[in-house]
C-alpha cells in the first residue's frame, strides 16, 4: 500500500468510527461534529509523527553524508549514492558526477553540501520557532468553544442540548465547526516552513 494512502485510510477510519459513536450516543449532529474534530485531531497527530520521522531521517542521512566524506578522505572508494528524490540526494549525486568528470575533491564537495543542509535546517527551525506563537493562538481560539460550553453548564443551562437538538443551535454548531476547521487549516498553511512541513 502506498505511504500516502495509509494516513488517508486512518483518517477515514477515525472519522467513521467517531461519527458512528457520536450519532449512537447523542444524535446525528453530534456524530458530524465529533467526526470533524476527530479527523482534525488524528490529522494533527499523524502530521506530527510524519514530521518527526522526516527530521530523524534527514539527520541520519546528513550524518551518513559526513561519514562518507570522512571515508573518502581516508582513501576508501566512493559508495553508491542513494536514490532518494529530495534535494540532498540530488546534490550528492551531482557532486559525485562533478568529481568524476572534473577530478574535484568529492570529500570537500560533500562536506559543503552537508554544511549547507545543516544551515538550512537551522534556518527552518528558527522560522518554525517564530511561527509557534501563531500556532498556539490558533489552537487556543479553536478550544474556546469548550470553555463556552463549560460556562453554560456552570450557570445552569444545558448548552449541548441546545447545540445538538435545536435548529438554531444545530446551524450554529455546524457553522462553528466549519469555521474552526477552516481557521486551523489556514493557520497550518501560514505556519508551514519552506520545506513543506509544519514543524
Amino acid at each position: 500500500m502506498p505511504l500516502a494512502a495509509r494516513p488517508r485510510r486512518a483518517l477515514l477510519l477515525v472519522g467513521v468510527t467517531v461519527a458512528a459513536a457520536g450519532a449512537a450516543t447523542a444524535g446525528p449532529v453530534a456524530g458530524l461534529l465529533l467526526s470533524c474534530y476527530g479527523v482534525l485531531g488524528a490529522r494533527a497527530v499523524l502530521r506530527g509523527r510524519a514530521g518527526r520521522h522526516a527530521t530523524r531521517d534527514r539527520r541520519r542521512r546528513l550524518d551518513q553524508l559526513c561519514a562518507v566524506a570522512t571515508d573518502l578522505r581516508a582513501g576508501l572508494p566512493v559508495p553508491e549514492p542513494d536514490d532518494h528524490p529530495d534535494r540532498l540526494a540530488r546534490l550528492t549525486r551531482a557532486a559525485v558526477r562533478l568529481a568524476d568528470r572534473t577530478g574535484a575533491p568529492l570529500a570537500e564537495l560533500l562536506e559543503r553540501i552537508e554544511a549547507d543542509a545543516r544551515a538550512v535546517d537551522r534556518g527552518l527551525a528558527a522560522a518554525s520557532a517564530q511561527a509557534a506563537g501563531a500556532r498556539a493562538t490558533a489552537l487556543l481560539l479553536a478550544a474556546l468553544p469548550l470553555g463556552g460550553i463549560g460556562l453554560g453548564y456552570g450557570i445552569g443551562v444545558d448548552p449541548l442540548r441546545v447545540l445538538l437538538h435545536n435548529p438554531v443551535g444545530v446551524v450554529s454548531a455546524v457553522t462553528a465547526a466549519a469555521l474552526q476547521t477552516g481557521g486551523l487549516l489556514w493557520a497550518e498553511r501560514l505556519g508551514r516552513t519552506p520545506d513543506g512541513h509544519g514543524r
